[in-house]
């Protein structure tokens, strides 16, 4: 194979799209982003203009053939990754009838509650894999219907941010099983729509874009979108992965049993395998992997690397937000685990997995005046570790078992926060050479396996290997496993107070 095969990769995320291009060796031949604005018209509401999302998506392919110097008859794929959980609504031209309703938005909260109501919680983790949660797409539809009845007799489709995107190359409506499986709309194990969550919400079947596995062409580019992209038409167009399946296949979790941790500004922690994983508990949730035969159990926490950028921030005497994480690295090196007697609790935005509470809050435990930056920074690592493991025994409580875990994000950069991580989790770590590039290079592989660059998802164990980094020191086991079980001792003492706190009068 030669760069006359190239695959173009779209990553429509949170604050913009990432277009790059990569050849079938899995290197970025070139990349570029563009920015657009999210919406926060009232408390709880998040919204992005679709057209927004159109002109970066059309934009990046222009200056990304022009950048590349490249040729539009090299590109033999385009494919497509997106943010989840959202709710685009389209009428039967693809025209949008509102703004993007997306994964951050928590304004249907009666919508989740009437849907619990009808079903039970427990039913419906056991049908969708997932929590009640306003979050999801389902919660977000019925409230459309609640609330803007005059649009929601319009709707012909709801879509996902990378359906819309390849709708707009393509002219087809269909969606993945990845994006399905975080609508609360779909039977996780039987792979379909669900009729009880339909009835129970009473939304008709036929909003609900086809079904199909992620590396699946859909179309071929139209005239009007080569024309305006600069693409030959006819290039085969793959619908793509929802951006937690194509972070799952760019980290190498392509084989039952691979774990991964993405360390960014949030965290998961999430694992392939043949069958969902559930948790009694409901502490983690599912989605379907990218390779159909597989599932993704998983459980993401809301500030990771989020508190430590506080932490920072915090610190800088000029008040900038201008990250010095080397400086708050090398300080940390210098402390023990544990900081003689400290404890951090990372939850400055609410919290996800395992505790699913938005009203918990941060705390740092055991101050003391002689207490330093680095101390702090310290346990703030730790704290994070500590709540990820948490998330990581209760997939082993289910059964999972893991010899290491795979490591990408920004903070799998840190080699404190390494050691820290495999000290806590007592595993070994595995770093992915293209870390920072996982969600595109996952977007990528599917393309490629659609239009026969690449025989199977395995292909990305040669295209990005694994190599082996740190590995717990056995001199730190006692003290950690007892700083664990001291945090999530601190968590439940501190619970009630969180609901007080939450509920003060004005």
């Amino acid at each position: 194979m030669t760069t006359q095969h190239l695959i173009l990769a779209h990553d429509l995320g949170t604050t913009g799209n990432k277009a790059s291009l990569f050849d079938v060796n899995g290197a970025t031949v070139a990349s570029t982003f563009a920015s657009y604005p999210t919406d926060y018209p009232y408390p709880n509401w998040a919204e992005q203009n679709p057209a927004d999302w159109q002109a970066a998506i059309f934009g990046a392919t222009r200056d990304l053939l022009a950048m590349a110097g490249v040729s539009p008859a090299q590109v033999a794929v385009v494919s497509f990754s997106g943010h989840m959980q959202g709710a685009l609504v389209v009428d039967k031209n693809g025209v949008p009838l509102r703004p993007a309703i997306i994964w951050a938005d928590q304004r249907a909260t009666a919508q989740a509650n009437l849907l619990a109501d009808t079903l039970g919680a427990d039913q419906i983790y056991r049908l969708t894999g997932n929590r009640v949660s306003p979050a999801y797409t389902a919660a977000k539809l019925r409230w459309i219907q609640d609330n803007q009845p005059q649009i929601y007799r319009r709707i012909y489709k709801v879509l996902q941010a990378k359906d819309y995107a390849a709708f707009l190359f393509c002219g087809q409506f269909a969606t993945d099983y990845s994006d399905a499986s975080l609508t609360q709309l779909l039977n996780l194990e039987q792979q379909q729509w669900s009729p009880e969550i339909l009835a129970a919400l009473q939304i008709s079947v036929d909003l609900l874009p086809a079904l199909q596995p992620s590396a699946t062409v859909i179309g071929q580019v139209t005239p009007q979108a080569a024309q305006t992209t600069g693409l030959l038409a006819g290039t085969p167009v793959v619908i793509g992965a929802g951006d937690g399946g194509c972070a799952s296949v760019g980290a190498g979790a392509v084989a039952e049993g691979d774990i991964y941790n993405y360390i960014g500004s949030s965290s998961w922690l999430a694992l392939t395998t043949a069958r969902p994983v559930f948790d009694p508990a409901q502490r983690t949730f599912n989605f379907i992997h990218p390779d159909p035969q597989f599932y993704c159990p998983l459980g993401t926490m809301q500030a990771a690397g989020g508190a430590y950028d506080w932490l920072e921030r915090l610190f800088r005497a000029d008040g900038s937000a201008a990250p010095q994480h080397k400086e708050l690295d090398d300080a940390a090196a210098r402390v023990a685990p544990g900081a003689n007697g400290l404890l951090f609790l990372p939850y400055l935005l609410g919290e996800r997995s395992p505790y699913w509470n938005p009203q918990a809050r941060a705390a740092f435990l055991g101050l003391a005046m002689p207490d330093s930056q680095a101390q702090m920074a310290r346990v703030a690592l730790e704290g994070v570790a500590f709540n990820l493991r948490i998330i990581l025994d209760s997939l082993r409580g289910q059964g999972v078992q893991a010899q290491h875990i795979r490591l990408i994000g920004g903070g799998s950069k840190s080699p404190v926060w390494r050691q820290i991580l495999a000290d806590v989790y007592n595993l070994p770590l595995a770093l992915v050479s293209l870390p920072a590039a996982a969600t595109g290079l996952g977007a990528a592989i599917a393309g490629g396996v659609g239009v026969g660059l690449f025989a199977d998802y395995g292909v990305v164990r040669q295209l990005v290997p694994a190599t082996l980094a740190e590995t717990p020191n056995p001199a730190t086991r006692a003290r950690y496993e007892a700083l664990y079980e001291l945090f999530k001792q601190s968590y439940a003492a501190l619970e009630p107070i969180y609901r007080q706190l939450a509920n003060l009068p004005d």
